[in-house]
């Protein structure tokens, strides 16, 4: 990974490190990552079918791993490996927009509740613990301004987006009221190797590529012209270990953006010229069009200016590298 910086490298080495949710898209590459860096790693996933997880996303690793397929949303179990953890990493989620508006109950649990378990556990049995939470940028909803910043006023349009909102204040809650050393980092259209691909219930950007593996038709609802940031999985990944690594971090929020923004139907169309398959144009579902936010201008600049990070990966260069991971193992990810 060519986003990691050698004292970063230095910092993990031998850290005891919890990644709820540790078999997804993000989790596993964060895995990767950690393992390569000397830390000892342990994934925490109940395997979820709305939440991405895949076993072979650790393949490779699995011998450097201790894996228990438990769920957040039971303390007593989660309880009981918290404890002797230096970090915790919460990649934990019901990730799909529509999903959570067909069930929503499911989705408050998971991604509220469970994210409550895991700070009451820290509270209780490992306050000095250093905790990052993901969210997402679709908490904002409708932009009230662009580019959007950490300080923009939320009003999401899904209960998916609404669940991560009011979990994030829980962290922030949690740090300012107890002490805790917990912080949150907003991710945007995250892509690349190891994503779930095979469900629009996941990113859009990742069931693209999916779809154009597979020399598919890429569909884009309307004229696809809302704007949107992406962001590569390696600058992901060393946008969350820099916040892990820093003490500037703690109470606070940052977005890990990508520095350039595209259209929905340029981002379709890129990644067909790279993937293969075409591009079509249809009607908006109506019950996807009720929940759309319209343009996602996104700011970096409280990451790069207190993190020190930045994203060092292009869409195109992003979308080679994806390419080149799903070539031999595409299977394992269309089921």
């Amino acid at each position: 990974m060519k986003t990691i910086d050698a004292s970063i490298e230095n910092f993990f080495k031998g850290k005891k490190i919890l990644i709820a949710g540790g078999l997804g898209f993000i989790g596993s590459n964060l895995a990767h990552q950690c393992v390569k860096m000397g830390a000892e790693i342990t994934l925490y996933d109940c395997m979820d079918p709305h939440s991405g997880g895949n076993l072979f996303n650790v393949k490779h690793i699995k011998n450097d791993l201790n894996v228990y397929f438990m769920d957040i949303l039971n303390f007593d179990q989660l309880a009981t490996h918290i404890p002797d953890k230096d970090i915790i990493i919460n990649c934990a989620a019901s990730t799909s927009h529509p999903f959570s508006m067909r069930e929503p109950w499911i989705d408050l649990d998971v991604n509220s509740r469970g994210v409550i378990n895991i700070l009451e556990a820290i509270r209780r049995f490992n306050p000095k613990v250093k905790m990052v939470h993901l969210g997402t940028s679709t908490q904002l909803g409708h932009l009230r301004y662009t580019p959007a910043d950490e300080n923009h006023p939320e009003f999401p349009t899904d209960i998916y987006s609404a669940n991560k909102s009011v979990s994030e204040k829980y962290v922030l809650i949690y740090s300012n009221a107890f002490g805790l050393r917990t912080s949150v980092i907003r991710l945007s259209n995250v892509f690349g190797p190891r994503a779930s691909v095979h469900s629009p219930e996941f990113t859009f950007n990742n069931f693209f590529i999916g779809l154009a593996l597979q020399k598919k038709a890429i569909t884009v609802f309307g004229d696809g012209l809302q704007m949107r940031n992406v962001i590569y999985i390696d600058d992901a990944v060393a946008a969350i270990l820099k916040a892990v690594a820093s003490d500037k971090t703690d109470g606070q929020t940052f977005f890990a953006t990508g520095d350039e923004h595209f259209s929905v139907a340029d981002i379709a169309t890129i990644t067909a010229e790279i993937l293969g398959g075409s591009v079509d144009f249809v009607q908006w579902p109506k019950e996807r069009k009720a929940v759309e936010i319209g343009d996602a201008i996104i700011t970096n600049q409280k990451a790069k200016s207190i993190l020190n990070w930045s994203p060092k990966w292009n869409l195109r260069d992003g979308l080679v590298e994806t390419r080149n991971y799903f070539s031999d193992c595409l299977h394992e990810y269309l089921r």
